[in-house]
């Protein structure tokens, strides 16, 4: 392959167009930052691959306006934890519970949103070498047309857990190494019973049929050890295992997609090293249970979109950008910890048996599923605001009915144009009044909203909101709003 001299130029430069490289791109895009999306895939996937978004990815996407292109996915009111299930909706957001959305169908909603916003998606595109210096990032990718040269302020590695980003920067990566293997597939022709997460005999089993027919199954052999693969598993191999586990035979199905994981658990040290990011799988490696590692890479996404456009913009005040790390890394690290004990609790021997049984009686009352909901839904993030406390301070502001100008909206409606928001529920909206005359001539980083929300809020009357929707500051608090505005918006 031949090397093409030219030279291409980009603010920032994203590896991987999955889900996660997508909702970057496409946030970097709407803040007017110049950015190019590369993919070594000549076509997006078509397989399901993570099947569930949790609530706060929901109400994410609510924030972009993208709710209604996915179109009226299946709801699943109980979540599980480690297969023991509890009720999922008794949450405070009006997208409790989880929602039933092929991978594919995820990808296909984003690519649309980021082309629309102006990303120049890359595909055939494999990245090959990079070399960072102070000032830029020189990444040289492996086109159908020879080798080619970008030259970016940023790269940022949304490209798996495989990641050739994390490897080429030098990024550290800690955890545990895998003990078991889990195969799974896609199958079609048969009919399957459904098995909701089962221990059995000789193993653990997961099956369920989706709407279209299609079944996923998923089994691991107690026992069996990790096996070194250059692609997927065959279907004759899925099916002996499952014939092992279940005593079923499905080696009569069509199969659509074939796949295999283990249960690896680790994590970069740093999620950024000067010029270079890592978001998504690239920058935590887990077992996908409950569809974490999709939800986990799409909210990194959203956090560090706004701050790294902020950066490029000049408008950020210091360290804006190294929050990224500073927020994503615990979230992230936690929920490595909990994979990690649904690992225990799905696969371990006899021994966890009684760990099951009281946890079963646990999660039967409310206030534990409760509990274990608001976890494994990310509603429960808070990211630290400094000394002052306050309810809601460094939580995401809960998604209110609110009347604006006389007319009905939500909290997710006013997030919609990436901005911060000054939402000012006091009933002559005199903070928001003076706010506004104290911002200088320009500033369009915060909007200042005037509403009366159309129940009753009793945890403060001002809030200040980050383009993420956490509370940066509220009327509660003593730290003045001046403050608040200037650490995170620099105005």
């Amino acid at each position: 392959m031949t090397r093409n001299d030219v030279t291409e130029a980009a603010q920032v430069l994203v590896v991987g167009a999955g889900p996660v490289g997508l909702l970057l791109a496409g946030d970097l895009r709407r803040y007017g930052v110049d950015v190019v999306l590369v993919d070594r895939l000549a076509r997006p996937m078509t397989e399901s691959r993570a099947s569930q978004l949790n609530a706060r990815t929901m109400e994410l996407l609510d924030q972009r306006g993208l709710l209604e292109e996915l179109g009226n996915p299946q709801h699943e009111s109980a979540g599980h934890f480690g297969g023991l299930r509890f009720d999922a909706t008794g949450t405070a957001s009006r997208h409790a519970g989880n929602w039933k959305v092929p991978q594919f169908h995820t990808e296909s909603v984003l690519t649309r949103w980021a082309l629309a916003a102006g990303v120049d998606l890359r595909r055939e595109h494999e990245l090959c070498e990079l070399r960072v210096t102070d000032d830029a990032v020189a990444a040289v990718l492996r086109t159908p047309t020879g080798l080619r040269t970008w030259r970016a302020e940023y790269v940022v590695g949304c490209d798996g857990a495989e990641s050739t980003v994390r490897a080429l920067a030098g990024f550290e990566l800690a955890g545990t190494d895998a003990v078991r293997e889990l195969l799974r597939a896609d199958i079609e022709g048969v009919r399957v019973p459904d098995h909701r997460f089962e221990r059995r005999e000789r193993g653990f089993a997961a099956s369920a049929r989706r709407p279209d027919g299609v079944t996923r199954v998923m089994v691991h052999e107690f026992g069996r050890p990790p096996v070194r693969r250059a692609g997927p598993p065959s279907f004759a191999e899925i099916a002996k295992v499952w014939g092992t586990v279940t005593g079923e035979d499905i080696s009569g199905a069509a199969p659509i997609w074939l796949d295999s994981f283990d249960d690896a658990c680790a994590q970069a040290t740093r999620y950024r090293r000067g010029r270079v990011l890592l978001a998504g799988d690239a920058a935590h490696v887990h077992m996908p249970v409950g569809g974490q590692a999709l939800n986990l890479g799409l909210q990194d996404a959203a956090n560090l979109g706004w701050k790294l456009a902020a950066h490029l913009r000049g408008w950020a005040p210091p360290g804006l950008l190294d929050s990224y790390h500073e927020e994503r890394h615990g979230v992230g690290e936690r929920v490595l910890h909990n994979v990690r004990a649904q690992g225990l609790l799905l696969f371990g021997g006899a021994e966890v048996d009684p760990v099951r049984a009281v946890l079963t009686e646990l999660l039967a009352g409310t206030g534990v599923g409760n509990l274990f909901a608001r976890t494994l839904s990310a509603l429960d993030v808070r990211y630290d605001m400094g000394p002052d406390a306050a309810p809601l301070l460094g939580a995401r502001m809960p998604d209110l009915d609110l009347i604006v100008d006389g007319g009905r909206t939500t909290v997710g409606r006013l997030l919609h144009d990436g901005h911060g928001v000054l939402l000012d529920l006091t009933a002559d909206g005199a903070a928001a009044e003076r706010f506004r005359a104290a911002l200088p001539a320009g500033t369009d980083q915060i909007r200042a909203v005037t509403a009366r929300p159309v129940r009753e809020h009793t945890d403060g009357a001002v809030f200040l909101l980050r383009p993420d929707g956490h509370v940066v500051w509220t009327d509660r608090v003593r730290t003045p709003l001046v403050r608040a505005a200037r650490h995170w918006f620099g105005v």
